[in-house]
């Protein structure tokens, strides 16, 4: 309210010192750009007077400053491609409104690009709403009309299937219709703004990941620290670097020089793996089913050596050659000190980095493994640093036995137990119905029960030291690997074990699994109907797994789509149906509102051969029904990752923008209402 007031007062100051004459600090330009065929993209300039200001249509708050508004009206004619976009504005706090503002001086152009749906000419028309402001004053909110003349060509199917998103529109030529300015400049707001908090949401999950990985890595980095092939090298290093300096800040120095190579090593790593696979490859190993199983062969060998079966070790010709020229001296041999490092402790730290790279590779950001290997070498590297700076820390490092081993053994453990997660990814998608939820989470409670007794000396393997006594932080660790067994008992019985989501199979993957084809006969509602399936949808929602049976029974109920792409290897997927869908309020809109269709696109099941072809799209094939939902994805949404949420009404446009992977209970449920609340306007 008091912003109000000093807005309010501003005017009025203009209104006081100005009485006499008429300002028009603002002069406004419409021009439009052919971008192809039938899309356009409309210009709208404002070249403004010295020392005024115009408003961006982002501001942090509805009290201060009117925004700049677009609002179009409506016509059967055209479609809006995107929203309203604009030049670059400034950024300052504003002391008369109390806040930061974006403003633009001297000029601002914003841009929105249309899609012509009829051929020959056409006209847009609609208004514009802008504020201006002074030094100490400010013009009253001024509306401008617009009008722009365009000629399409012949329209294809392809451009009438544009993606579009929703602006508030009004109807100048219907009184039933008409809206009062403050409520369309409201409206329109209202949907900037949720636009604006939407981009960023997607930026801070992608941030979130990144963080995500970061933090696994140098979470690996701790744990090769602890392992026999590392931990004994710490002292014996840094000593050398000490010792053999000509003073301690030449042996600091070249410490940290050691510290940095190592970090370069495993980073470089990293993009090598980015590099040499690309980002299409990197995305595809998460549904691959050839990837996958070599993935949980390669995870029982590095447990299976963890444990004492036998060393991976590197040829014993490259660390030679390592050792040797880490003899040259200056920054080349303390860089190939560094490398010699990665070699030896290879047998250890290898199964914990291919571990961190299969995980970071499928997580579908193509930095992910350079910003793993980040985090691991950061840990790696971070006590050499420390320890030269501060060599007394050494008295206080404990002396290396067989405790060393113990964690190698402990980390064969969690090798077997991640590696299950890659076989059922392949059962999942070939539908084998081997890797149950129950069968998982059976093999788990044997892995963490073995565990916990192997923490309390209960047994030994065959390299294993005496255990004499059970150490205190050995004790504390079987506790906490004793209530995990605990915990995941009742998932035996259908429990939903929030804290492992995305691990197991889904719930419906269960004992007497058996997958429908879509063509069966369903209740629902009362009536039968094609392809609707509840046992093989998340919580027994009745979905389809068919997107024409999906459509075509949405428009039979005058319901909207909400169409689900989804991967039976996506541990995002599965973190969204357990955690986000599970909330009473998202199943209730999910029963009622919506018609659910989910779309696995790594399904292995052969199409019938006269659905096979090659994609338009990617030019790739499609031979399974995985391979055909896939290219629907990529060719209508141009993306390929999941989970992708898109809400459709009755005539397959969208009716906001589509939504990927967001725990948040509060932005999915504001997903589905925004989508329900536009398929309803749309119908009257």
């Amino acid at each position: 309210m008091k912003k109000t007031l000093q807005l309010l007062g501003l005017i009025l100051a203009f209104s006081i010192t100005s009485f006499a004459q008429i300002v028009t600090p603002v002069k406004w330009k419409f021009s439009s750009k052919k971008i192809a065929n039938n899309q356009f993209e409309l210009i709208f300039t404002a070249n403004i007077d010295k020392g005024w200001h115009v408003y961006s249509q982002y501001l942090e708050s509805d009290n201060g400053p009117v925004a700049t508004s677009f609002t179009f009206e409506k016509n059967a004619y055209y479609k809006l491609d995107g929203k309203t976009t604009e030049s670059k504005s400034k950024k300052e706090y504003d002391a008369n409104f109390e806040m930061n503002v974006n403003y633009f001086e001297t000029k601002a152009e914003f841009f929105q690009k249309v899609v012509l749906l009829k051929e020959g000419k056409q006209t847009i028309k609609g208004s514009l709403q802008y504020m201006c402001c002074e030094e100490g004053r400010c013009l009253p909110p001024t509306d401008v009309d617009f009008s722009f003349e365009l000629e399409g060509s012949a329209i294809t199917n392809e451009e009438v299937k544009v993606n579009t998103e929703i602006i508030p529109q009004k109807n100048t030529n219907d009184s039933s219709n008409i809206v009062s300015k403050e409520n369309t400049q409201e409206s329109n707001l209202e949907t900037t703004s949720t636009e604006k908090v939407q981009a960023q949401e997607e930026k801070t999950e992608e941030k979130k990941g990144s963080w995500g990985i970061f933090i696994a890595g140098f979470l690996g980095g701790l744990l090769a620290l602890l392992t026999p092939c590392v931990f004994p090298m710490i002292p014996l290093t840094v000593s050398f670097f000490t010792k053999q300096s000509k003073n301690r800040r030449v042996g600091i120095i070249n410490a940290l020089i050691y510290s940095f190579s190592i970090i370069g090593i495993y980073v470089s790593l990293g993009l090598i793996i980015t590099l040499s696979l690309g980002p299409d490859a990197l995305n595809a190993l998460a549904s691959d089913g050839i990837m996958n199983m070599i993935f949980f062969v390669i995870f029982m060998v590095f447990a299976a050596s963890f444990l004492g079966a036998f060393e991976i070790t590197l040829p014993s010709s490259w660390v030679n050659k390592a050792d040797q020229s880490s003899e040259k001296g200056g920054l080349l041999g303390i860089f190939f000190m560094a490398f010699t490092l990665s070699l030896v402790s290879f047998s250890c730290t290898g199964p914990i980095i291919g571990s961190l790279l299969v995980q970071a590779a499928v997580g579908g950001n193509v930095i992910n493994p350079a910003i793993g290997m980040l985090g691991f070498s950061t840990a790696l590297a971070l006590p050499f640093g420390l320890f030269a700076a501060f060599p007394g820390w050494l008295n206080s490092l404990p002396k290396s036995g067989g405790w060393l081993n113990s964690v190698k053994v402990i980390l064969g453990f969690l090798e077997l137990a991640l590696g299950l997660k890659f076989f059922s990814n392949v059962d999942l998608a070939y539908h084998w119905g081997i890797m149950t939820r129950e069968v998982f989470i059976a093999l788990w409670i044997v892995i963490f029960l073995l565990m916990g007794l192997y923490l309390l000396g209960k047994f030994k393997l065959s390299h294993d030291s005496d255990t004499k006594f059970v150490t205190v932080p050995r004790l504390l660790f079987s506790i906490v690997t004793f209530a995990f067994v605990v915990y995941l008992i009742p998932g035996m019985w259908g429990a939903p074990l929030k804290i492992i989501s995305g691990f197991p199979p889904p719930t419906f993957y269960n004992e007497g699994w058996s997958l429908s084809t879509g063509g069966e006969m369903a209740a629902k509602e009362g009536k039968s109907v094609k392809g609707i399936d509840s046992d093989h949808c998340p919580h027994n929602l009745n979905c389809f797994h068919d997107y024409n049976l999906a459509l075509n029974y949405s428009k039979e109920i005058g319901k909207p789509l909400l169409v689900d792409f989804t991967g039976w290897s996506c541990v995002n997927c599965r973190k969204m149906e357990d955690k986000v869908w599970v909330d009473p309020e998202v199943l209730k809109r999910l029963r009622q509102d919506y018609v659910l269709v989910s779309l696995y696109v790594d399904d292995k099941k052969e199409l019938p051969e006269n659905e096979k072809g090659v994609s338009k799209t990617t030019g790739n094939k499609i031979k399974t029904i995985g391979n055909k939902w896939s290219d629907l994805q990529t060719e209508r949404y141009q993306t390929n990752t999941q989970p992708f949420y898109v809400l459709l009404d009755n005539n397959e446009e969208l009716l906001n923008k589509p939504k990927g992977y967001d725990p948040s209970i509060e932005n999915f449920i504001r997903f589905l209402d925004e989508g329900l609340k536009e398929f309803s306007t749309r119908k009257k």
